[in-house]
């Protein structure tokens, strides 16, 4: 049997999220670049069809977030970390799955950048294409994503 979880704010058809943390769910070992690329190297990560958010991170901390909306009106040789966002992007790994999975649908995104109280980076939730659940590590693995030029760790 195969269970799915309904998006429309109902009650889940099967266990998947129900009691579990976006901690439990996260991807645990995002990619991320560092807080000096500029607008061309975080497009040129974009155009990977799985990334929805690049991670801004200095020495653990998440500094910054961008989405391609963000770059839209910016030449590539301008610096990146100007243009990144924090606020609306970024969740506790202690909150429920299903609420984050409702956030997500409900502002039309895909992703979150999962934090600790003192803004060091801990993952990223990734909501699948079909909106149904999450990515895992095992799928980001599974995908064997080429890693950009000056990226650490995998590509989400």
């Amino acid at each position: 049997m195969r269970w799915e979880t309904r998006v429309d704010g109902g009650s889940p058809q099967g266990p998947p999220l129900r009691g579990k943390t976006v901690g439990d769910l996260m991807v645990k070992d995002p990619k991320t670049l560092p807080p000096g690329v500029t607008v061309g190297e975080a497009r040129a990560v974009l155009r990977n069809e799985h990334v929805h958010m690049v991670l801004l991170s200095a020495s653990g901390a998440l500094v910054g977030t961008l989405l391609s909306e963000d770059l839209r009106d910016a030449a590539d040789d301008e610096p990146a970390l100007p243009l990144s966002l924090l606020q609306g992007r970024t969740i506790s790994p202690d909150a429920m799955a299903d609420d984050a999975q409702r956030r997500l649908i409900a502002h039309d995104a895909r992703r979150l950048a999962v934090v600790d109280e003192h803004g060091r980076l801990l993952g990223l939730l990734c909501l699948k294409r079909r909106r149904n659940g999450f990515c895992s590590d095992l799928d980001v693995k599974a995908r064997g994503a080429a890693v950009a030029p000056g990226a650490a760790s995998s590509r989400v």
